[in-house]
C-alpha cells in the first residue's frame, strides 16, 4: 500500500513536467553539480520571470519529454539535471545561462529543445550569440522604414518632375500669350 502514493506523486510530477515541456518556447538542460542553493537561487533570478528553472530526476524528465512528443537524446539525461523551461525569449534565457556558467563554471549546459528539435550544447551557445527578439524586430522595423522612405521618395520624384514640367509649360504659354 505504501507504494501507491509514491507512484501517484511520480505520475503527477511527470504530468506537470510534460505540461511545462509543451508550454515552453524552449527547454534548456543543465548540470548543476556543485552549485549551492544560494547560487541556484541567483541563477533563477538571473534567468528572469519568463524562465522556470527546476531540478528534476532524469527518469521523470525523460518520461515527460516523451509524453510531450519530444525526441531528446538520452545522453542529455545523465548526471544531475535541471531544466530551464523558457516561456519568453529563448535567446535571452540562453544568454542568461551562458553568462552564469562563465561566472560559475560548475554549471554545465548540456543541450536543449527548441521548436520541438533537440539542440546540442554548442547550438545553445550559438542561440545565446544571437541578438534578442526585440533587437532583431527593431532592426527589421528600421530597415523597413528606410526602404519605405526610399520608395516614397522614388514615387514622389516623377510627380515632382511632372509638376515642374506642367509649371514650365504654363509659364511658357503665359509668356507667349
Amino acid at each position: 500500500m505504501a507504494d501507491k502514493p509514491v507512484r501517484a506523486d511520480k505520475a503527477a510530477s511527470v504530468a506537470e513536467l510534460t505540461e511545462k515541456f509543451r508550454g515552453s518556447q524552449a527547454t534548456l538542460l543543465t548540470e548543476y553539480r556543485g552549485l549551492s542553493v544560494k547560487q541556484l537561487t541567483e541563477l533563477r533570478r538571473a534567468l528572469g520571470r519568463d524562465t522556470t528553472y527546476a531540478v528534476t530526476k532524469n527518469t521523470l524528465a525523460k518520461r515527460a519529454a516523451t509524453g510531450a512528443g519530444l525526441d531528446v537524446p538520452a545522453e542529455l539525461f545523465t548526471g544531475p539535471t535541471a531544466l530551464a523551461f523558457v516561456s519568453g525569449d529563448p535567446v535571452e534565457a540562453a544568454k542568461g545561462l551562458r553568462e552564469f556558467a562563465k561566472a560559475h563554471p560548475l554549471l554545465v549546459i548540456k543541450g536543449g529543445v527548441f521548436e520541438g528539435k533537440a539542440m546540442s550544447a554548442a547550438e545553445v551557445t550559438r542561440l545565446a550569440d544571437l541578438e534578442s527578439r526585440e533587437v532583431l524586430l527593431a532592426k527589421l522595423a528600421g530597415a523597413m522604414k528606410a526602404n519605405l522612405s526610399k520608395a516614397a521618395a522614388l514615387f514622389q520624384a516623377p510627380l515632382t518632375q511632372a509638376v515642374r514640367t506642367v509649371a514650365a509649360l504654363q509659364d511658357k504659354l503665359e509668356q507667349s500669350a
